[in-house]
């Protein structure tokens, strides 16, 4: 590997371009190279190997040698070309990962390596064809390790651990739209990002032309990802949230949740189709063009003609109002020719540029500013009740109209949703470029209008959608994934289901998942692999002393190896922090933007102040995380407070059982965020979905059996 890289950094180009473009061009090619060949001390370059049967592609029938592959995160070769390490997304690859003693695939032995700390530990064979060891049936004691591994830092990949369904997924292709309902603990996040890396791979000169994105539901879930591409050799990835795909106006402002759920409402779509077309006017009189001595006139009829013409194609408004004055252009050539002149191209475009269509075209097909027309729209009561009639009721334009106008676009107040119908608005009068491939994470939060503003950033591309509909925590919530891919513009999406949990322990899934008949009574119950006899525990203490009992549990968990996440409802954290910091442990806050916790960074998790935090590392394990913001993480050992707090936080909406199966909905996600252990502190009673079970054996905690 090092000498692949040497060999790149030692390339001359000083005379093999033709000119100084081409040289910046090869010059960042080679950059490009050289940053991808990069050596992560902490990421093995093979984690695997193969030995085949047969040299792939060979007839078997002719028996001869098998062939031997190491398998790594990415391809490296010898001095003289030759591979030493396959990239796990080559063909060769794939029965690493799919081949069983039902269906070896050809291979004879797969071998599997153990690595700790970036050191070769250990290692493991599977005999695939071997009758005798097919009968023993043993789970891979490495795969198990790998997987409970302690999690500390940001998300790593799980190219050395990826399961055949999980596969399925990663190298579906580029052509379709793959939506994937997944259990916490499933790995769909890191299905996803592996899928990119896997597209990357098979289509790379396609999608370095159009581009791809992950789409994630805040900056801290971002942060936490960021690592994974770059460590598979992926370094041109963007990263987005849907408030940044569409920041055309500054967010300033915040909607009550029944005027959010309004404005994400897909029937907004048809009101702002509505209001871009609604300045567009029939012509009253002719447009007559003077041409040397001659005048050509257009009668208003004709113009009318034109005009309804372009409004039943229904393109873009823009590209409309581009086409009119060559229509009108095109007529008076008609007219031209009619009187014996021959006018070429040049002629009609002279036309079209005529001081005279100019202006027939501005009083029939008037320029529209996004943000201006949805401006209108918010403050305006009769140019919302005109364009809305039969779509909202009275009540409903009531709720989304701004109680006091501002004096203008600039000055408004925007919220979130705001900005949302902007760029709806903003595509209607222009397209918005679409890009190769986006990858959609936390799907299932997202409000109808949301899904179209990112199935437009990939209305020629492909899209991989990953979420759970348990773990929906908005007053709008997806309620199907059919309604989700046919707001997103992909109705044809394939819809595909993960189940089997590797992250989670079993009991502490099986008790999470008592929510799920109240949260979503439709869904499979999650498995997990894993089982982790005291993982989860619950203690129940006096009010007085709930702040005690939570730093207790996590000086407890800290004395365990990993990272420990302390779950609470947002109000609860301030307080927390200073029990926690007031008890000199060491800790980070978890915030964002939109109702930060005080003192965090907007970016993601932070190393607080010795005042704040108490004296300790400067990367403390121990994360203060708002339960609004746990959605996506993952800790080794979590603490939750107060868990009917969580629910309770919610506030009310149009719908009275809406607050109630949001909260109940945030519970579940603190609840699943564990790896390795679970403990719930709480001093009001449980959550009556939660508290129902059976009685445990004799001198377990209370509420433990989770079975």
């Amino acid at each position: 590997m090092r000498a692949m890289r040497a060999e790149v950094e030692a390339l001359d180009i000083s005379d093999t371009t033709a000119n100084w473009v081409s040289a910046l061009i090869l010059e960042r090619e080679i950059g490009d190279r050289i940053k991808a060949l990069a050596d992560l001390a902490h990421a093995p370059l093979f984690f695997g190997r193969l030995d085949f049967l047969h040299a792939p592609g060979a007839d078997k029938a002719e028996g001869g040698e098998g062939e031997q592959f190491y398998i790594g995160r990415r391809h490296v070769h010898d001095g003289e070309g030759d591979p030493m390490v396959i990239d796990w997304r080559a063909p060769v690859s794939q029965p690493f990962y799919r081949a069983s003693k039902k269906d070896p695939m050809d291979v004879g032995l797969r071998r599997r390596f153990g690595y700790t700390g970036g050191e070769l530990t250990a290692y493991e064979d599977e005999h695939l064809t071997d009758p005798a060891e097919a009968e023993k049936g043993t789970a891979s004691k490495l795969l198990q390790a790998e997987i409970e591994r302690p999690r500390v830092g940001p998300m790593r990949d799980i190219v050395a651990t990826i399961q055949p369904e999980q596969d399925e997924i990663v190298r579906a292709g580029l052509g379709g739209t793959v939506c994937v309902q997944g259990a916490p603990g499933t790995g769909k996040t890191a299905v996803g990002l592996h899928r990119v890396a896997y597209l990357l791979y098979a289509h790379r000169e396609r999608l370095a032309r159009t581009g791809t994105l992950v789409v994630g539901p805040n900056r801290s879930f971002l942060h936490y990802i960021e690592q994974v591409l770059p460590a598979l050799g992926e370094l041109e990835v963007k990263q987005a949230t849907v408030d940044d795909l569409v920041a055309r106006v500054a967010v300033r402002g915040e909607d009550s949740p029944a005027a959010a759920a309004l404005k994400g409402d897909a029937r907004m779509a048809e009101v702002l189709r509505r209001a871009v077309r609604s300045g567009v006017t029939m012509p009253g009189e002719p447009c007559v063009v003077v041409r040397g001595s001659r005048r050509w006139r257009i009668p208003a009829y004709e113009l009318e003609e034109l005009v309804q013409e372009l409004l039943a194609r229904d393109i873009r408004y823009e590209a409309a109002r581009a086409a009119l004055p060559q229509r009108i252009a095109h007529a008076v050539l008609v007219r031209m020719e009619a009187a014996g002149e021959a006018p070429d191209d040049r002629v009609q475009d002279a036309v079209a540029r005529n001081a005279a269509v100019k202006a027939t075209v501005k009083a029939v097909w008037p320029p529209v500013d996004p943000a201006k027309l949805v401006f209108r729209l918010l403050s305006d009561p009769a140019f919302l009740a005109e364009q809305a009639e039969g779509l909202l009721t009275a009540g409903e334009q009531q709720e989304i109209l701004w109680a006091k106008p501002p004096r203008g676009p600039k000055s408004a107040q925007w919220s979130a949703a705001d900005a949302v119908l902007v760029d709806e608005a903003a595509d209607l009068v222009e397209r918005t470029p679409s890009l190769g491939h986006v990858v959609l994470d936390e799907a299932q939060d997202l409000s109808p209008m949301q899904y179209r503003a990112v199935g437009r950033r990939c209305s020629t591309g492909s899209a991989t959608v990953l979420g759970d509909l348990a773990q929906g925590t908005t007053p709008w919530a997806t309620g199907s994934w059919p309604e989700a891919l046919a707001h997103l513009g992909k109705p044809e999406g394939r819809i595909e289901e993960l189940t089997a949990g590797f992250r989670v322990p079993r009991e502490v899934i099986a008790y999470a998942s008592r929510l799920l008949p109240a949260i979503a009574p439709g869904l499979v119950e999650a498995t997990s692999v894993r089982e982790a006899p005291g993982s989860l525990r619950i203690r129940e203490v006096a009010g007085e002393e709930l702040d005690a009992a939570v730093v207790a549990a996590c000086r407890e968990a800290l004395t365990c190896e990993g990272s420990v996440g302390l779950i609470a409802a947002d109000a609860r954290i301030p307080a927390l922090a200073r029990a926690v910091a007031g008890a000199g442990i060491a800790h980070a806050a978890l915030g964002t933007e939109p109702g930060a916790v005080e003192g965090s960074d907007a970016a993601g998790p932070r190393a607080p102040t010795a005042d704040e935090a108490g004296e300790g590392p400067a990367d403390p394990r121990l994360t203060l995380v708002p339960a609004s913001l746990a959605k996506g993480l993952e800790y080794d050992y979590v603490v939750l407070d107060e868990p009917a707090a969580v629910v309770d936080a919610e506030p009310p909406t149009a719908l009275p059982e809406a607050p109630q199966r949001t909260g109940l909905r945030r519970l579940y996600v603190a609840l699943t965020r564990a790896v390795s252990g679970l403990t719930v502190i709480h001093a009001a009673p449980l959550p009556a979905e939660l508290a129902a079970r059976e009685p445990g054996p004799a001198g377990e905690p209370p509420g433990l059996r989770a079975g």
